[in-house]
């Protein structure tokens, strides 16, 4: 199994990647700049966290949006990897009423793909400003918390997920086994 962490510039791109070959998992960080082409060969994408309001700047994303219309594997994008699906596909971004700084406890809406085997609620580490204030059309929000209502979301036509918080950080309860259930959903789409 291949998976490409798409690197947006975020603090803790490399925790993803050092997940992945804790994890046995075939992996390399890539720029965002990368072309497709150089990544059609992944059987699933991770776009990563980027600096402080980077997933409104089209130029500091790089080829994100690309990634999202032409790959057909499973895309799981965290914080402003999150954010970039969600206003890629028509959502809205904003500031948080409460930015997300540290612990955050979620409340798992869904406990199918992404958060299958997890307790009902869980604490996790965020580092947001800005947050998805309102999930496309064709997405569901998955989990939630007192302070942000869309802590993740997930596709209903395609394997794409996002996660508003950091698993990659060992302060998040659940981390790798969010990774492990994202790596289950790329191999059954391998299948």
């Amino acid at each position: 199994m291949k998976v490409y962490v798409v690197d947006n510039g975020g603090q803790w791109t490399h925790r993803e990647w050092r997940v992945l070959r804790y994890l046995k998992v075939d992996t390399k960080i890539v720029p965002n700049t990368t072309p497709f082409e150089d990544i059609s060969d992944a059987d699933g994408i991770i776009l990563s966290g980027g600096a402080p309001g980077g997933a409104c700047d089209q130029n500091r994303m790089g080829n994100n949006g690309v990634y999202l219309d032409r790959a057909e594997v499973p895309i799981l994008g965290i914080c402003a990897g999150m954010q970039f699906i969600c206003e890629h596909f028509g959502g809205k971004l904003g500031p948080g009423s409460v930015p997300e700084f540290g612990g955050v406890e979620i409340d798992v809406l869904s406990h199918e793909d992404l958060f299958e085997g997890l307790p009902a609620r869980f604490k996790v580490w965020a580092s947001h400003n800005d947050e998805v204030k309102a999930v496309p059309e064709g997405f569901e929000v998955i989990a939630s918390s007192a302070t942000c209502p869309n802590e993740a979301v997930r596709c209903k036509g395609r394997p794409i997920y996002g996660v508003q918080f950091h698993p990659e950080v060992e302060d998040s309860e659940h981390g790798v086994d969010v990774f492990k259930n994202f790596l289950k959903i790329v191999e059954n789409h391998k299948r």
